[in-house]
């Protein structure tokens, strides 16, 4: 009696271990933690304006910025072209201290705007109203 059976090859029977796979990407996985430097980013210092009840000068010039976007200079309206706050505030003759009320509803854009051509017209002080 044979009771060796006869082998048989078939792809089948073929098994991979993947216990020294994981291993092996545990200690490189270890190894990158360990040796890896974080640099800090570098934080921009900012110091915020605060509001304080101080007297304002009644020799600065009052640009109103409204809510859909209007100037007033000095309570008087603006037309609403694009250079019309740049040639009023260059047509000032006294360019020592410009105070901007900014609705706080106002775009972003309309007091960017303001800001140019107050630059523009070379303001030395330049102000916003706030509430306390």
């Amino acid at each position: 009696m044979n009771f060796r059976g006869r082998r048989r090859h078939s792809t089948d029977d073929i098994a991979v271990d993947f216990i020294p796979l994981i291993d092996i990407l545990l200690v490189v996985l270890i190894f990158i933690t360990a040796t890896t430097t974080f640099a800090r980013v570098q934080e921009i210092p900012v110091n915020l304006p605060s509001s304080s009840a101080q007297s304002l000068s009644n020799e600065s010039h009052v640009l109103a910025i409204s809510q859909d976007g209007q100037y007033a200079l000095n309570s008087r309206f603006l037309s609403l072209t694009d250079h019309s706050l740049a040639e009023a505030l260059s047509a000032l003759q006294d360019k020592n201290a410009l105070l901007i009320y900014a609705d706080a509803n106002a775009r972003h854009a309309a007091v960017v705007h303001a800001l140019e051509a107050a630059r523009s017209a070379q303001f030395n002080k330049i102000s916003f109203a706030t509430q306390e």
